[in-house]
């Protein structure tokens, strides 16, 4: 009897582009009969580790996100719209309460990752809204349905050791793994990790698990 594959999804709700990631991996979880381990890290860890550049940093990139961000918006089926300021949101705030409080949700109340991951890159890719403030991060987990005493109680403990040595380990492992940046996923195929990185290596990825890509909305393809 075969083993399912498994692919680790190492990924940062700053990152656009993990989000890309994070919904099409999920859209072809059934469909690839794959198990997906959703590994939030924390990438200006990884950046700064691997003197890797964000886009805001390259004016002619920053510039040209907004467009991309467009055109990925209509082909993937993600709500994706550029911030009113990209080099405040990914630079100046960052993400670390709110990958802190992923990482919180993901150790202690794991069926509310997928969703709280979602509405956290919901308020700043879609609706151009903080999630660095206390008050941004317990309405991005109501959002996502979980109860109002239970989001406080997570909050309180983000900046426990234990949070910040699990989001550390993360990190960590993504960059043993060789991750330059996010998204990352690392298949694990016939006993060996094989990274993939970005949100356009799908269908390398389907070719490498022997499975077909089907396009970013594969349930269309399938009618």
């Amino acid at each position: 009897m075969s083993r399912r594959k498994v692919l680790e999804l190492f990924y940062d709700v700053v990152s656009p582009y993990s989000w890309l990631g994070f919904e099409i991996l999920l859209r072809y979880k059934n469909i690839w009969n794959v198990d997906i381990h959703l590994c939030p890290g924390y990438l200006a860890g990884v950046m700064n580790t691997t003197g890797n550049s964000p886009p805001a940093l390259v004016q002619k990139r920053g510039a040209y996100m907004g467009r991309d961000l467009r055109r990925l918006n209509e082909f993937y089926q993600v709500p994706l719209r550029r911030p009113s300021d990209v080099f405040d949101v990914m630079l100046n705030k960052g993400s670390l309460s709110a990958m802190r409080f992923v990482t919180t949700v993901q150790m202690s109340h794991p069926e509310f990752l997928e969703e709280v991951s979602r509405k956290l890159w919901m308020r700043i890719w879609s609706q151009d809204e903080d999630i660095t403030e206390p008050e941004s991060i317990l309405q991005a987990a109501k959002n996502a349905g979980m109860p109002e005493d239970l989001a406080k109680k997570l909050l309180a403990t983000i900046s426990s050791p234990e949070v910040k040595n699990k989001l550390k380990e993360t990190t960590e492992k993504a960059l043993a793994y060789g991750v330059f940046g996010m998204p990352s996923i690392v298949a694990h195929i016939d006993g060996k990790p094989e990274l993939f990185f970005g949100s356009d290596r799908f269908e390398l990825l389907a070719h490498q698990l022997g499975e077909k890509w089907l396009g970013p909305v594969p349930q269309k393809s399938r009618l």
